[in-house]
């Protein structure tokens, strides 16, 4: 299932109300949800949204806190981790994000904000692999995305799949972390497929 306690963006570009909603639980498809705990799973993702998202979420429900630009989310996600909406001067714009903090550590919020701000203010639009693969599973409809099973060795499953066009062979699975470069690229849109690494960044 991948987890990870690492911040992270998970989607390229300002999502759209509807993506922002099924963003909030990417990880719904996942086996045996119910079971353990999902903290590491969701705490420090983060993506852009826009202001009439920022603004919706803000009023929807009274926030659990309200700290300078930013607010906390009253109901949790799971165990201590909730949405956190921040609002932020990124190369003098102002900008809104949603992002998930385990609260029970006390600088996960400051600790994001400062990453999201260091992401933001890259010099030249940029992607790591691990930010292409995250966009592709948050962009992928349920239909062709999910999780390996019993048919595939042990050491696979219950990791990541998606589903790829293989031409005259038809359709196939294949984990989402083994995407060659070439299939990374035709997962993408057409816009960010040719965006450098930050490394040639």
């Amino acid at each position: 299932m991948n987890p990870s306690p690492t911040i992270r963006k998970v989607f390229q570009g300002v999502a759209s109300r509807a993506q922002m909603f099924r963003m909030f639980d990417r990880h719904h498809q996942r086996p045996n949800r119910w079971d353990g705990d999902a903290t590491p799973l969701y705490a420090g993702e983060w993506f852009e949204i826009g202001e009439a998202e920022h603004d919706y979420m803000f009023e929807i429900l009274p926030p659990l806190w309200i700290r300078g630009s930013m607010f906390a989310m009253r109901e949790f996600l799971t165990g201590s981790v909730t949405s956190v909406f921040f609002t932020l001067r990124v190369d003098e714009a102002i900008r809104f994000f949603h992002g998930y903090c385990d609260l029970s550590d006390p600088a996960s919020v400051e600790t994001m904000r400062v990453a999201i701000i260091e992401r933001e203010n890259r010099p030249i639009r940029a992607m790591t692999r691990e930010e292409r693969l995250e966009h592709i599973w948050s962009s992928t409809a349920d239909d062709y995305r999910g999780y390996a099973g019993e048919r595939w060795p042990e050491a696979s499953r219950g990791k990541r799949t998606v589903m790829l066009y293989g031409g005259k062979g038809g359709t196939f699975l294949k984990l989402l972390e083994d995407l060659s470069h070439d299939e990374i690229a035709a997962k993408l849109p057409v816009q960010l497929r040719h965006l450098p690494s930050p490394i040639a960044a």
